[in-house]
């Protein structure tokens, strides 16, 4: 299962990648779980410093900014190709 994990308190910012994360795999037409991680302490376990915080399938590919919807959509196809040669 794919899945993209947005970390933060809930602040305005990370309703908006956790938004722009949504809108973006359902124009892909990819299918990813998306999850918030609202919780300080698994927040920092993994050693986020800023948020919000993107990680797709894993991988920490952002942290304390949002992402141009381009760039996220590199980031997803990348992450379904490396998913796809391993």
């Amino acid at each position: 299962m794919n899945v993209i994990k947005v970390y933060g308190s809930g602040c305005a910012n990370c309703l908006k990648l956790t938004a722009l994360s949504t809108e973006t795999v359902n124009e892909m037409g990819v299918d990813f779980l998306i999850e918030k991680v609202e919780d300080l302490q698994a927040i920092v376990g993994r050693g986020i410093m800023q948020t919000p915080a993107l990680e797709i399938n894993g991988k920490i590919v952002s942290a304390g900014k949002i992402p141009t919807k381009s760039t996220l959509q590199h980031w997803i196809k990348e992450s379904l190709e490396i998913q796809n040669v391993g």
